[in-house]
């Protein structure tokens, strides 16, 4: 099976192609921006499975689902994200894409995931589609949920995203993304300035 994967995180990048890579009979190019993937797209062979970030360079949201839709007539063209909302997912869908898949996955839902894409079917996570994660902490506006308050608790007791890892059963990439998708919500630019604000807010 050849898959496209487009991501210009080069750390989640390279953590899912490695998976992909690691399953018998699959094969995984890369890009780092839509323009690149287009170009892979435009050389041929044909492949079976293209996964787009939402956030990369040239993307343009659903615009660019579109031209890549357009460009490998009826190859599975699926989603990928680290901080989209429920409301993107289901316009994704809406708009034609083969799935939306969550960069906090796991391996082995990945895997499945891109199989049955492949085999012509829609994926789409039940827990995103049926529930909203509520809120659990506020700062300056913006909501985090329980993960997010769980992982900004961890920053403020000053430990790195591996011991994160570690206390809360999940890959270090995982809590990377995590870390990023926090930052952007509060407007942190480092870990200081992620506790400083927490403090401020009175949280811990």
């Amino acid at each position: 099976m050849r898959i496209l994967l487009a991501d210009d995180h080069q750390l989640v990048r390279d953590s899912i192609a490695g998976f992909l890579r690691a399953e018998p009979g699959f094969a995984v190019e890369v890009a780092s921006d839509f323009e690149g993937a287009l170009g892979l797209v435009r050389q041929g062979p044909r492949f079976d499975v293209i996964l787009l970030d939402w956030m990369m360079p040239g993307m343009n949201g659903l615009q660019g689902l579109e031209a890549m839709k357009a460009a490998s007539t009826g190859t599975p063209v699926a989603i990928i994200s680290g901080t989209a909302p429920r409301q993107v997912a289901e316009a994704a869908l809406a708009s034609g894409a083969a799935g939306f898949l969550p960069k906090t996955m796991s391996t082995r839902t990945l895997v499945a995931a891109v199989q049955f894409m492949a085999a012509g079917e829609v994926y789409a996570p039940m827990s995103l589609m049926t529930e909203r994660e509520p809120a659990t902490a506020t700062i300056g506006g913006a909501q985090l949920t329980e993960r997010e308050t769980e992982v900004l608790r961890f920053l403020c007791e000053g430990l790195a995203n591996k011991e994160i890892a570690r206390r809360i059963d999940l890959q270090e990439v995982t809590v990377k993304l995590h870390v990023k998708t926090l930052y952007r919500k509060i407007g942190a630019r480092n870990r200081t300035h992620a506790a400083m604000l927490a403090k401020e807010a009175g949280l811990f």
